[in-house]
């Protein structure tokens, strides 16, 4: 049996080395992308020696010192105490409805991320989530490891309830430190997701919001007498859909995302909508950086 391919080809990922994952917030003691902040520890660039200890790295020993004096130093550098990155993908069954697009999609752009995050040496945090945060990895280490975070996250498991009120608690539980929150998702939530997002935003986190959409999501293209599932609850509904109800439903929707920008908004974070028609590299070489969330 053939691999599967990988979720971005070789062509793609050259093409986004030169960019660098944003955020807009002050963290309190952290930095990241161009900032520096003077801390003892491994780095790039000098900054004392202190005596050596048991256990300490011998790499970092000054042995120029130790041929003159006969004592045991260790070299000192700056280092950049990194924002904490954590990118959490929607894996619930309303991303595989419409035959997977939004799931398949959002795999790419985490995919995508990821690897910008690699190259600039960053450290990102991924979760699945539906009613609860799942699936935990870390990808670092540089660009090399793309493969394995491609495979990680194209074998993610799918399905469940979008719970977000249950991921948030979950996550504000699980981790004190704040930082960068990055959520792709449908937002699709019965209960809705604004209160959810609003306390994490609350706690101190950035957040940016990658809404995705199907075109069927935004504009039915149905008419008539229409039996409707919930795909992720199984409920049915039928309904008799005309023109008007459907400009309606489109104007609700749009309404929707503008309250899901403003939030993010309103928190200092970011907020861009996209349809998987969109090509990959149109939404991140054009709308991600129209809107700050890469550079």
């Amino acid at each position: 049996m053939a691999d599967a391919a990988p979720l971005l080809d070789r062509e793609f990922l050259e093409k986004l080395e030169r960019l660098t994952i944003h955020w807009q917030k002050s963290f309190g003691g952290l930095v990241g992308g161009h900032n520096s902040s003077r801390f003892a520890g491994p780095g790039q660039e000098f900054l004392d020696h202190r005596n050596f200890h048991h256990g300490d790295d011998l790499r970092a020993v000054n042995w120029r010192a130790y041929l003159r004096l006969e004592k045991l130093f260790l070299k000192m550098f700056t280092v950049e105490p990194r924002v904490p990155v954590r990118l959490m993908l929607d894996v619930s069954a309303s991303m595989t409805a419409h035959g997977g697009w939004k799931l398949d999609y959002g795999r790419k752009l985490a995919a995508a991320l990821c690897y910008v995050g690699l190259v600039r040496l960053d450290s990102i945090e991924i979760h699945g989530f539906s009613d609860r945060l799942s699936q935990r990895f870390l990808s670092s280490g540089g660009r090399h490891r793309i493969s394995g975070v491609m495979e990680s996250i194209s074998g993610m498991q799918t399905g469940g309830r979008t719970d977000y009120l249950a991921v948030a608690r979950e996550f504000i539980t699980s981790y004190a430190q704040r930082g960068l929150v990055i959520i792709i998702s449908d937002f699709m939530d019965d209960s809705g997701c604004e209160k959810a997002l609003g306390y994490l935003a609350d706690f101190g986190h950035e957040l940016m919001l990658l809404h995705l959409w199907a075109d069927e999501d935004r504009i039915p293209p149905w008419l008539g007498e229409l039996d409707l599932r919930d795909a992720e609850t199984g409920a049915a509904l039928k309904l008799d859909v005309d023109e008007e109800a459907r400009a309606r439903y489109t104007h609700a929707f749009d309404e929707y995302c503008w309250d899901l920008e403003r939030l993010a908004l309103r928190s200092g974070g970011r907020y861009t909508g996209v349809a998987t028609s969109q090509p990959l590299e149109s939404l991140i070489f054009g709308d991600m950086i129209r809107m700050r969330g890469i550079a």
